[in-house]
């Protein structure tokens, strides 16, 4: 007589209709939740752009005027071709003379040339091709020793700050953002000896900073089969068993 097939003891637990509906509630939010706030942002800012370049072209120009209809992020476009025409007369011998000359005219005005200069400076350090200015980002003992932060590196010392420090050292300036505000925090100059440089995107650093933690660096795909081991739980379903392996006689 063939033995009776013993008990299944891995009964699969059963979710109630309200522990459903409730995973499926927090699983919308986290799909639909970021998705409408990057269109809020994106169609918040199109619409401030509209809102500054539309006032400057005639009407006759805009398409508006024709259509009953108007047309979004039209401003957006010709605030960038603008732009982008401006950097390429300035790039010419007469754009760079016409630069200068209004550079002059402002470093002769009191309280907006000190302005003018120092948001130029710090336009061409985010913004240039050859800018280093937070690239790298490293860790640092703060506040005490034994603790560490997350810092944003930014240039070398100049050379009067390095003389002044230790002459012949090398000291880096690094920016330590407060969380969960990181345009907030604290600037000062370490060797380069004791900062911990780390293999971490500035950006996956802002969102560690902002979620204090909570956010992790890690893989999407991870992210994606987390997401579906939820749905499996919420319907009661087992996770998939690996596939049998073969053994040759």
């Amino acid at each position: 007589m063939p033995p009776l097939p013993e008990p299944d003891s891995g009964a699969r637990p059963r979710v109630s209709a309200r522990g459903r509906l409730r995973t499926y509630f927090l699983t919308g939010i986290i799909v639909s939740g970021p998705l409408a706030i990057t269109i809020y942002l994106t169609w918040w800012f199109i619409s401030l752009i509209d809102g500054w370049v539309k006032p400057l072209v005639p009407a006759s120009y805009l398409p508006d005027h024709y259509l009953p209809f108007s047309i979004p992020g039209l401003g957006l476009v010709i605030a960038f071709v603008a732009v982008t025409l401006l950097g390429f007369l300035t790039a010419n011998l007469v754009g760079r003379s016409v630069v200068e000359f209004g550079e002059v005219l402002l470093a002769r005005t009191p309280v907006i040339s000190g302005l003018y200069k120092g948001l130029r400076q710090i336009f061409e350090t985010l913004f240039s091709a050859n800018g280093t200015s937070f690239r790298t980002v490293g860790l640092v003992e703060f506040p005490v020793k034994g603790t560490w932060s997350v810092v944003f590196l930014s240039a070398p010392a100049a050379p009067d700050v390095q003389n002044a420090l230790a002459p012949g050292g090398d000291h880096v300036g690094v920016f330590l953002p407060c969380a969960p505000n990181p345009t907030t925090g604290f600037f000062f100059y370490l060797p380069r000896a004791d900062i911990v440089e780390i293999a971490m995107s500035v950006d996956d650093a802002a969102k560690l900073v902002m979620s204090a933690g909570v956010i992790q660096p890690d893989d999407p795909h991870a992210r994606i089969q987390a997401m579906a081991a939820t749905l499996r739980a919420a319907r009661g379903e087992d996770a998939p068993a690996p596939a049998p392996q073969r053994t040759e006689a």
